[in-house]
């Protein structure tokens, strides 16, 4: 019975290498074995859907060909295989019985019950006549002679053999209206079958695990690194590298290299090499500029390609050998030779012309020309062709440093993305550095790339040596494979945005968990890291994640700074271990956003260092004692507060402001928004700002109801000479009136206030005079917020003379 078989699957039973491709259905990521007979049990038509080379013949051959029929399929007395190239060379009228002698597996016993009887039809997408019901007449006569069409639609549609089941396998889904079909859509390998696989492959454990290694790191991120003829082409490569010690391809291109040479050994005509190859580009150019996935005799003789033995390796034929239909073994190879020829045909156009002819039938052609264009990369390939075009080399290189001054400087996040493709096929730190130039704008967001989009990323990061900002806003999943592949451009980078899109709809949806902060740790704590700020804002880091970041951040090699977990699900728990990395030597951290986070009063005692942002967290009068003993602390390196939007109360705050008095005290920027704030508090922090220590530059005491006495001692600070105020925020504090007189004598005085903010108050038309001659006259000013106050439409165009106020 083997001797059915295709030689792929021969070699895979021999050599115990099987393993079952996974498909999707309703029961989740089943074996496609296990699919198919399941599905056979309860439907009459099914369909196998998956891209060449995903597995379907190969799973079709194992469960019905070599003579181990699985129990749930014992019920088909009579299956007929067919293979949808082979038919398409049946001509003329036939009679079923005729047409049945062409399948894989004759029958000697008549068709009894045709409940019994299955009929699989492999790759139908390659039969050339049209087989939808609207077009084409359906018989039902067994005995009728016809045409192959109507017979082979007639077993389809059930009209010819009622009751029978039919099996399809095909690259996409065909048009037709099958009765009570199911679709079963080929996973092919994930990375558990790839790692049965090449450990059944490789005889030595060692070897199976190095290159499965290999493989993972540089090519299992592209999609067809799933289908099992890939990998088999892979193993096949790899073996033969390893047993010659020689070392393993990096990319794609390098790959295809290594494929193609051990390919044009084996040409006999050892002058004829470089002709056969040039005229395979011409075939590959064919078949892509016309759309062509199949081909005949006569197209390869008018190219001169009449060895068969050549051809084999190359090509697979359908059909008898006089009326053979040709095919690629693998688009990939077809696209590489395409490449190859663009460099030893010197026929072919210029680079422009030929990539712009190519651009909407190719997938990786530039790619494979990239990595062509240096010379590492091609050596095994001039060995056997001779030299490539020296002038065709310049043109691509060019035409490659064209395309990135002219795309990196702009907003396109996927035509960066193309750029980086072919720098990482080239392998050159000098190339990358070359093209990719200071006008480069490499800070806009990469969020929601492909896997290998980040690979490539990371890549010319990397060769770059440094990133200013990674910028990953708007990312929907940060999976563990992406943060894996991105740690080593993490540690370079000196700011990390890394914000989820979906917690902007909802906060369950934000994906970096806990566990994928191990994979952070690198970017935080390795000695070449370069990392400053790290935004994390609405990732579900929780108490664990964070733990393990603040390991990190302890760190004496960790140089971050700035750090946002807001909406991160970070509670008390944390706090002890945030304490630990503020107050410990090493700690480079100035500034931490904890907003929005369930931290309470239990979590600010637990901190015996200083913290940065606490707005919106529960805070009440009864954790002020323990922070303002954290920023008396004489090692509290902290900047900027942010107590906003928590009930500190009178007391509370009071013991605030006698910790800011501490001498030394390096706070620059304080927000205490709807704290409960009372004129009392008002005093001390006029006093702090007289005193010009803390050097605040930043005050927002908006939503605090104090009305004009209350702020009334604000602006008798910003007279004074010692204060160094620049921005003051008094939204919806209860102002009047009757404080502008006041308010325009201390803009007046004032030497370096730049902005307020008094919208949100009960300000009128009489005001308005007075504000528009003091920002006029007021040089260092450069705005004032009057918005949503009592004015009438009438004063807009008096407002409209002053461009500094907004209202």
């Amino acid at each position: 019975m083997l001797s059915s078989l295709s030689p792929v699957l021969v070699n895979l039973i021999n050599k115990n290498i099987y393993v079952p491709v996974l498909t999707r259905c309703t029961k989740g990521e089943v074996s496609l074995e296990e699919a198919i007979q399941t599905s056979l049990c309860e439907v009459k038509t099914v369909f196998v859907v998956g891209p060449k080379g995903s597995g379907k013949t190969t799973t079709l051959e194992k469960l019905f060909l070599n003579g181990s029929k699985a129990q749930q399929l014992q019920k088909f007395t009579h299956v007929f295989y067919f293979q949808g190239g082979d038919i398409n060379s049946l001509e003329g009228l036939i009679s079923l019985k005729a047409f049945l002698q062409w399948s894989c597996l004759p029958q000697s016993s008549p068709l009894a019950n045709s409940e019994n009887v299955l009929f699989i039809f492999d790759d139908l997408d390659k039969y050339i006549h049209n087989l939808n019901q609207s077009v084409t007449n359906l018989c039902s006569d067994p005995d009728q002679t016809t045409t192959v069409s109507c017979l082979v639609a007639s077993l389809l549609y059930g009209s010819l053999i009622p009751g029978a089941s039919v099996l399809i396998t095909t690259k996409t889904t065909p048009n037709l209206d099958l009765p009570s079909e199911v679709c079963l859509e080929v996973l092919g390998f994930l990375k558990v079958q790839r790692d049965a696989f090449f450990h059944k492959f490789f005889t030595d454990p060692e070897d199976a695990k190095n290159a499965l290694q290999h493989f993972e790191t540089t090519l299992g991120f592209y999609d067809f690194s799933r289908s099992p003829q890939f990998c088999w082409t892979v193993c096949s490569t790899y073996n033969f590298l390893i047993n010659f010690a020689t070392k393993l391809p990096d990319t794609l291109t390098q790959l295809f290299v290594h494929i193609l040479a051990h390919l044009i050994e084996k040409i006999p005509q050892k002058d004829a090499k470089q002709n056969i190859v040039t005229a395979l580009g011409k075939l590959a150019s064919y078949c892509a500029l016309g759309s062509h996935v199949d081909f005949q005799n006569d197209k390869l003789l008018a190219l001169g390609l009449l060895s068969e033995l050549t051809l084999n390796d190359f090509l697979r034929a359908d059909g008898e050998p006089s009326k053979a239909v040709y095919s690629w073994h693998s688009p990939l190879i077809q696209e590489f030779i395409l490449a190859v020829s663009f460099f030893i045909d010197p026929t072919l156009e210029s680079v422009d012309k030929f990539l712009e002819n190519h651009k909407k039938h190719t997938k990786f052609l530039n790619v494979f020309m990239a990595g062509l264009c240096e010379q590492v990369n091609r050596k095994s390939l001039e060995d056997l062709l001779g030299q490539f075009k020296p002038e065709q080399i310049l043109y691509f290189k060019n035409w490659l440093k064209e395309l990135c001054e002219k795309t990196l400087p702009g907003f396109n996040k996927k035509d960066h993305c193309h750029c980086f493709h072919l720098l990482y096929q080239i392998q050159n730190k000098n190339v990358v550095k070359e093209v990719i130039t200071p006008s480069a704008r490499l800070g806009l967001s990469y969020g929601d790339l492909s896997l290998v989009d980040y690979v490539v990323l990371n890549y010319v990061v990397m060769q770059l040596g440094e990133m200013e900002q990674l910028n990953l806003y708007g990312i929907s999943c940060l999976t563990e494979d992406i943060a894996e592949i991105l740690a080593p451009a993490m540690t370079v980078s000196h700011k990390i945005i890394c914000v989820v899109m979906s917690f902007l709809y909802s906060l369950s949806s934000c994906k970096l968990t806990e566990t994928l902060c191990e994979d952070l740790v690198p970017a935080l704590s390795s000695t070449t890291s370069h990392l400053r700020v790290l935004q994390l804002f609405g990732n579900q880091i929780g108490d664990q994640g964070f733990k393990r970041l603040c390991e990190a951040l302890q760190s004496p090699h960790s140089k971050v700074q700035e750090l946002d977990l807001q909406f991160c699900h970070v509670t008390a728990t944390s706090m002890e271990h945030l304490s630990m990395v503020l107050s410990s030597g090493p700690s480079q951290l100035l500034k931490v956003n904890l907003s929005r986070n369930e931290v309470g009063d239990t979590g600010v005692k637990a901190l015996s260092e200083g913290l940065q942002h606490l707005s919106d967290c529960e805070l009440t009068e009864a954790c002020c004692p323990d922070l303002m003993e954290a920023l008396m602390s004489k090692h509290c390196p902290v900047l900027q507060l942010d107590l906003s939007v928590n009930e500190l109360g009178q007391e509370g705050a009071l013991l605030l402001c006698n910790a800011l008095k501490r001498p030394g005290c390096p706070i620059e920027k304080l927000n205490l928004v709807r704290c409960d704030l009372t004129e009392v508090i008002f005093v001390e922090l006029a006093a702090l700002l007289k005193r010009g220590s803390p050097p605040l530059k930043c005050l927002s005491v908006g939503l605090n109801k104090v009305g004009d006495q209350g702020v009334n001692h604000l602006w008798e600070a910003l007279r004074h000479p010692s204060c160094i105020l620049e921005e003051l925020d008094l939204e919806m504090t209860g102002l009047t009136d009757a404080c502008v007189g006041d308010m325009c004598a201390a803009i007046k005085a004032s030497k370096t206030l730049k902005k307020l903010e008094v919208h949100n108050n009960s300000l009128t038309n009489i005001s308005v005079p007075a504000l528009v001659r003091v920002m006029q006259d007021s040089p260092n000013m450069q705005q004032i917020n009057v918005k949503y106050n009592d004015f009438g439409d009438e004063m807009f165009d008096l407002f409209e003379t002053c461009s500094k106020i907004r209202y």
